[in-house]
């Protein structure tokens, strides 16, 4: 296994660059991500295909990993019901150590091969879920461990590194290899790996709930109204759908409760 993200910066001295020195060798850097990303399609449709049948069905997608491939797990998955209207359980990001170390590290935990069952063990997992490690490097204990626990419990798994070749990558049955090469600063893999996890992750969900319809047209109309600007987003759905008047459209949506039904039920022009 060759540990590109490992491997030394492109760049030399960074100590010794102006300040619009290092943010243009950070963005000419952070370019490649996409591109990383787009050979890889493929791979990503192949377990999209997965986790919508599973879904389907009545099974959920479960995110694993640690440090910041934890977060943006986390991050991914708590962005689901607000902007979908799915269920808090449909989508489940778990961090290696537990919630304390969404913001700050815990030690080791990341070592343990034999925890990330035992967490998905709290939320009653089974073999009409899917469960996706997210490892940067590939070489998480938490992370493997999970997998293949998974893998022996009759589980669908996938997962996103930045490593070609690595142990979770063997562990998973859908794999995504996104590899970005050097980070800027040697190493850090919250940079290019992380931006590469995010975008993955971003194109999993939303294609995802596209497909399971919770997206009209293009627009959300299953968005929890949580606050103000959603509220107005809301109406200004509705009136586009229906050549409705603003009022009308505020009073189907405060009688309905949701952009969706409140189309559904709009007066016929």
């Amino acid at each position: 296994m060759k540990r590109t993200t490992e491997q030394d910066s492109n760049y030399t001295d960074l100590d010794k660059m102006s300040v619009a020195e290092l943010l243009h060798g950070i963005n000419k850097e952070d370019k490649s991500v996409p591109l990383a990303v787009e050979k890889v399609i493929p791979a990503i449709e192949s377990l999209v295909n997965v986790i919508v049948e599973k879904i389907s069905n009545g099974g959920r997608l479960f995110y694993i990993g640690a440090g910041t491939s934890g977060r943006l797990g986390i991050l991914d998955a708590s962005e689901c019901p607000p902007t979908y209207g799915v269920p808090f359980d449909m989508v489940v990001g778990i961090i290696a150590g537990g919630d304390k170390a969404i913001r700050k590290a815990v030690e080791n935990a990341e070592d343990n091969a034999e925890q990330a069952w035992k967490d998905l063990q709290e939320f009653n997992i089974s073999d009409k879920d899917v469960l996706v490690g997210i490892a940067a490097s590939g070489t998480t204990p938490y992370v493997i461990g999970g997998l293949k626990t998974a893998n022996e419990n009759g589980l669908e798994t996938g997962c996103i590194v930045c490593n070609a070749g690595s142990p979770v990558a063997e562990a998973s049955k859908y794999p995504i290899e996104v590899v970005v090469g050097p980070e800027f600063v040697t190493g850090s893999t919250r940079m290019k790996s992380g931006t590469a996890q995010k975008l993955v992750l971003n194109m999993i969900s939303t294609t995802t709930m596209i497909r399971l319809g919770k997206v009209k047209g293009n627009k959300m109309v299953d968005m929890q109204l949580s606050n103000i600007k959603l509220v107005g987003r809301a109406v200004n759905m509705i009136m586009q759908a229906t050549n409705l008047d603003e009022k009308t459209a505020q009073t189907l949506l405060d009688q309905y409760g949701s952009v969706r039904k409140a189309v559904e039920n709009a007066p016929k022009n």
